[in-house]
């Protein structure tokens, strides 16, 4: 900071003077003594030393460049311009190259750029440095805008400045500043980077024609590169002279222009597809390494840690068996002290008391050990058998409810169906809802089918109603001479099991076996019971039954007496089959 404060006040001494000589003899003066030998090196300095003073460096940065132009070395005028100018030309480039990764340094980036500039306009020869710079490649590579905006700007400041910038470079640095700009274009998508690229060409081409013509025409593909990606842009006047420009030679060029056009177009391309892929490896590298640093921190610090909980654990108990010997050494030296004051003749029996006691202290230890080992294990098998017995109980009580439920669906009514007739619903209100259904229907003809195809529809519907209702009907009968044949089944069983021995065996009792009475009796007021149910259905409860079919006619009667073996059912006439039952005719 007190070389900036000097250089400042001394050139602003110097400036004040009338004659510009004054100002030239203090800038060889610096130059001369070392001063400026002096900064240079600052400028390329490591950016930890430098602490963050940025703008300190970049106003030495601008000092310096300042001091350099107008400079009269005298004797030292080849090791000036070979050794001295580039030194400082590479320092500008470092330091501008770090303040391009620094958002907060973009006026202090533009202040070191335009220095650059300031230096370029009377050294020219420093621009092939510029261009081949590894830190101006790296500038170049920068993927902000603003960054690349300022590069090409302070190419088209210098170019307007110095007249005579473009007539002192090299065919070789022409074209590399050409490839500068035909870079942006290809690389950048921001319209001030693309205007003022087109403006730096074209300021290029107005200045140097004839050398700027023929390296424009080794970038095919330029003018339709402009008139694909950069019209509506805001510079369209500028797009069209340059297009116009590169079109109006393009009917000149020869066979090994266009050879060298093509060699130059690959160049170009394979230059913007390596410095994307250096860009991409660059950034992949960078979060790599860090992803690399913190996880080898974390583990360094977490073994560290780990060394350091090992070691005060061994520590600690190093400390606790330093500590329990030296607490028996001090009980066994009390304890010859005391030895030592007993009289001969209670040694021996206080010896025996100690023993005592230890073989006390032991067996107490013992005795707990055993009871809690055998309580442990005692309270392992209580828990163990009370989880058992709660299993137990929990299948047997699954498998009551399991069974219980499938008894109450057993003996759960069967539902009836819904067409056969609701709870509550009598004739009146039948009646009722058909005649509004009847209204409803005449109010609201149908539109798509005619009242034939619906009495049709409805007939059908009837059939289909009445063949399972006569199904259901055949189902029901089945079920009934089922239940009759168990019926019959079970009260032979029981007569059976309830029967007295053959020593025993009275008329009466024979009788009982040999005569059905009983059975038909109850056969007979089953059938009674049913034909009284039968008769007193309402109509619709009947519309099932087939005509000339009888649920209890003779037919149906004559097939359970066959059955049941010439059973009485519902009041037939006697029984004329015989059925031989265990050796026995009835």
């Amino acid at each position: 900071m007190d070389k900036i404060v000097f250089l400042r006040k001394v050139l602003n001494t110097a400036a004040l003077q009338t004659h510009g000589a004054a100002l030239t003899r203090v800038k060889s003066q610096l130059y001369l003594s070392g001063v400026l030998s002096h900064c240079v090196p600052v400028l390329s300095l490591d950016p930890r030393r430098l602490r963050g003073n940025w703008s300190a460096a970049a106003t030495l940065a601008q000092l310096t460049s300042s001091c350099c132009v107008g400079v009269e070395p005298g004797a030292h005028s080849e090791a000036f311009h070979r050794l001295f100018l580039p030194s400082v030309m590479d320092g500008l480039l470092s330091l501008a190259s770090q303040l391009m990764r620094r958002a907060e340094c973009v006026s202090l980036f533009r202040k070191v750029m335009d220095s650059v500039s300031w230096l370029l306009r009377v050294h020219t020869q420093l621009t092939t440095q510029v261009l081949s710079s590894v830190h101006y490649e790296q500038i170049q590579m920068c993927d902000d805008v603003t960054v690349s905006l300022l590069c090409v700007q302070m190419w088209i400041q210098t170019c307007t400045t110095s007249r005579d910038f473009l007539s002192g470079l090299s065919d070789d640095s022409v074209l590399l500043l050409l490839n500068e700009a035909v870079g942006q274009l290809a690389v950048s998508s921001d319209p001030e980077v693309g205007g003022a690229s087109v403006r730096l060409i074209l300021l290029m081409a107005s200045q140097q024609e004839h050398r700027v013509h023929p390296l424009l025409l080794s970038f095919r593909g330029l003018d339709s590169l402009l008139d694909k990606d950069w019209r509506g842009c805001g510079f369209d006047q500028d797009v069209d002279q340059l297009i116009a420009l590169i079109q109006s030679d393009k009917g000149r060029r020869s066979p090994s222009q266009a050879s060298t056009e093509h060699v130059r177009a690959a160049c170009v391309i394979q230059a913007a597809w390596r410095s994307y892929q250096t860009r991409r490896r660059v950034k992949s590298l960078s979060r790599a390494v860090s992803t690399l640093q913190r996880r080898y921190r974390a583990r360094r610090r977490q073994q560290q840690q780990q060394r350091e909980a090992q070691q005060w654990e061994e520590e600690l108990k190093y400390q606790v068996c330093v500590r329990r010997q030296q607490a028996r050494r001090a009980f066994h030296q009390k304890q010859r002290q005391l030895l030592q004051l007993l009289p001969p003749d209670q040694v021996q029996s206080y010896l025996q008391e100690c023993e005592r006691r230890a073989a006390v202290v032991i067996q107490s230890f013992w005795r707990g050990f055993r009871e809690r080992r055998r309580y442990n294990n005692t309270h392992r098998h209580t828990l163990r058998h009370t989880h058992t017995q709660q299993q137990a109980a929990r299948t047997l009580q699954r498998a009551v409810r399991r069974f219980l439920q499938k008894r109450q669906a057993a003996k759960a009514p069967p539902t009836t169906p819904f067409w056969i007739g609701q709870n509550g619903l009598t004739d009146s209100r039948r009646v009722e809802l058909k005649t509004q259904v009847e209204e409803y229907i005449s109010l609201h003809p149908s539109s798509c089918v005619s009242r034939q195809e619906c009495e049709r529809l409805h007939e059908e519907v009837q059939l289909l109603l009445l063949s399972e209702l006569q199904r259901g009907d055949h189902q029901r009968r089945e079920e009934e001479r089922t239940e009759a044949l168990l019926a019959h089944t079970h009260t032979q069983l029981e007569l059976l099991r309830d029967a007295p021995p053959l020593s025993v065996v009275t008329a009466t009792d024979a009788e009982t076996f040999l005569s059905p009475s009983g059975p038909v009796a109850a056969r007979a007021r089953d059938a009674h019971n049913a034909m009284l149910q039968v008769s007193r259905l309402p109509w619709w409860r009947t519309l099932g039954e087939p005509a000339g079919v009888d649920a209890f006619g003779p037919a149906h009667r004559q097939e359970l007496e066959a059955e049941l073996g010439g059973l009485f059912i519902g009041g037939a006439a006697g029984v004329n089959t015989l059925t031989e039952v265990d050796g026995m005719t009835l």
